[in-house]
């Protein structure tokens, strides 16, 4: 017997209203929602805010691990933590989210997605994840949502930070880091590494690329900040973060196949107090993904640049606010492949204005980029609430986004297409929220996304194969999500129930489940912290025909944490305690159980 997305919903809220008899959580700020800082109470956009604390206390490896613990997001992987990964938030493609980091793309020109396992955890004070296409906030590419981590800052009195962990396959971990703040000045410097002996990633013998040895990782980063207040009002802030991952994958049998993935930002920032209701933003920066890919048939190179300019000015009016967004962002790739064209420029103009009253709120966003290679987009987007009460609102919003194609879609020599116009998104949704306290919330979020002009490659029957703007696909679905605590007890869960699929065949869209859910409980008895996480998946399919199947999973992560002393926290992560084989692509492997100890020291 089948059940409507409704019946879900009904049993998910009656099941879960008596947990928040006693809910206290501290009450967060956000501003990718907006472009502006916002109390996560009040905004409108379906949002989550994963705080420095969450971080370091989940134990995790990677940026993609975090992140499938969230709600609306699957995640693929081609092996273990330092392989390339992705994410879909809501079903919609891996490219379909843009990453931000402190504001700026990371993204590849070349493959159009972000090398988020090059992201490193340790140099990130907090993670805001945006659900829903937001193209008319932050241009192309937002057709799922965006993801924008902010790395550490300095503020308070000076302290030191040491962490130090050992793991299964030899992992070593190591962070140190100082920040803080003397008179005017702010400051903060983080270093890292990672090395790691990994596993096999291609358990299947038949594939091409099998090759039966480990394929390891390390990484090298450092990151840092210095800002400065000169006057009530105005500050200065440079910042900076580089990232070194040497990742081994397999591709033969005969070869150590690897690629080197450099991630840089670096940005200098003026932020002006002009009048009581004026502020002015202006920011410079440049974001970098060198990648270095070697195989047996020789190197491959590919070298993003990406300069970007902000100006953002946010005005209190008398009937609300408004943000006048002005951006440029040059993006050059050098290569070894004889690309037709290797630079684009866009140049963006935006607005966004929110106003509240009697109940009632509002936020209205703009945008039109105009590019040199695919033209000019118009984009918008509309978010209405109402509060029937304190702890209960509604919310409806529709948006528009889109995706422009990358450079190899459209010149990678020999197999691409320069005639390729960018995807589109239409997304409509409705939204219901119960918070009866700060930071304690039921939330469910109900959408529908039309995505046109897909790019899929293809090839015809002469064997000339190329992208082209072929397919439809809905992403429509129901999210459920449930953060609250009581006494020494918290609680986090989110159900997912979707369907991602192309409107030609009615196929779901490769290695995307219909249903997928997390639950967190983490439970203090004094200085001990212990947590269980539970992460399930429907099946799914790794093709577009959906000929090749990919089996249900559910995997159990534990955590402990033991404060030793005030200085010092012992901690404990095993990944996949129970040692499910499981697979979220086609032939790659996930590793199988897993165990990091270590302490992390702050003086």
């Amino acid at each position: 017997m089948s059940h409507s997305p409704g019946c879900y919903l009904a049993a998910f809220l009656l099941g879960l209203t008596p947990a928040f008899a006693s809910a206290q959580l501290t009450e967060k700020v956000i501003v990718t929602g907006a472009r502006a800082p916002q109390p996560l109470v009040e905004i409108l956009a379906d949002v989550t805010v994963i705080n420095e604390d969450e971080i370091a206390r989940s134990g995790t490896q990677s940026l993609a691990q975090l992140l499938q613990r969230q709600r609306g997001i699957e995640i693929t992987a081609n092996g273990g933590p330092g392989a390339t990964s992705g994410i879909f938030i809501r079903g919609a493609n891996t490219g379909h989210t843009l990453f931000l980091v402190d504001g700026l793309r990371v993204s590849s020109s070349s493959s159009g997605a972000t090398s988020l396992e090059a992201i490193p955890l340790d140099q990130v004070e907090r993670i805001e994840i945006l659900r829903g296409p937001a193209s008319s906030l932050y241009g192309a590419d937002a057709v799922g949502g965006v993801i924008q981590v902010f790395m550490k800052r300095g503020a308070g009195p000076t302290s030191a930070t040491l962490t130090a962990g050992y793991g299964t396959r030899s992992t070593s971990h190591l962070n140190a880091g100082v920040a803080g703040s003397t008179g005017a000045l702010r400051f903060s410097a983080n270093v890292g590494a990672i090395e790691s002996d990994g596993f096999n990633s291609i358990v299947n013998p038949s594939n091409f690329g099998y090759n039966p040895d480990r394929d390891g990782y390390s990484t090298r980063n450092i990151g840092g900040s210095i800002g400065f207040d000169w006057a009530q009002g105005q500050s200065l802030e440079l910042r900076g973060m580089r990232n070194r991952l040497d990742s081994q994958s397999d591709g033969g049998p005969d070869f150590d196949d690897r690629t080197i993935t450099t991630l840089q930002t670096w940005s200098l920032s003026s932020r002006n107090q002009i009048s009581a209701s004026w502020t002015s933003t202006l920011l410079a920066g440049i974001g970098r993904d060198d990648s270095v890919s070697k195989a047996a048939f020789g190197d491959s190179l590919f070298e993003t640049r990406q300069r970007q300019y902000q100006w953002q000015n946010d005005l209190a009016i008398s009937v609300g606010t408004l943000s006048l967004v002005l951006e440029r962002r040059e993006e050059r790739l050098e290569t070894n492949n004889a690309f037709a064209v290797t630079s684009r420029d866009t140049d963006s103009v935006g607005l966004v204005y929110r106003t509240q009253k009697d109940g009632w709120a509002l936020q209205a966003n703009g945008r039109r980029d105009d590019s040199s290679q695919y033209n000019a987009r118009n984009t918008g987007g509309v978010l209405v609430g109402y509060r029937f009460s304190p702890a209960w609102r509604g919310t409806a919003g529709y948006a528009t986004a889109f995706k422009a194609p990358s450079f190899n879609d459209l010149y990678f020599p020999g197999f691409s297409n320069p005639n390729l116009r960018p995807e589109k998104a239409r997304n409509a949704e409705l939204g219901m929220a119960w918070a009866p306290a700060p930071g304690s919330e039921l939330r469910a979020t109900v959408y529908r996304n039309r995505v046109d002009d897909l790019i899929v490659f293809g090839c015809d029957e002469n064997f000339n194969c190329h992208p082209g703007n072929v397919y439809k696909a809905t992403l429509e679905g129901v999210s459920l999500g449930l953060d609250t605590k009581w006494g020494n007890t918290q609680l986090k869960a989110s159900l997912d129930l979707q369907r991602p699929k192309n409107d030609a065949t009615g196929a779901l869209l490769p290695q995307r489940a219909r249903r997928h859910g997390v639950v967190q409980v983490i439970q203090a008895w004094g200085p001990l912290r212990a947590g269980v996480e539970w992460i399930a998946s429907s099946a799914r399919y790794d093709n577009a025909a959906n000929t090749i199947g990919l089996a249900g999973y559910s995997l159990l992560n534990l955590t402990l944490d033991w404060q030793l002393s005030t200085r010092w926290t012992a901690f404990v992560r095993g990944n996949n305690v129970f040692d499910r084989d499981y697979r979220i692509a086609a032939d790659y492997s996930n590793g199988g159980a897993a165990v990091l100890a270590g302490v992390r020291g702050s003086f």
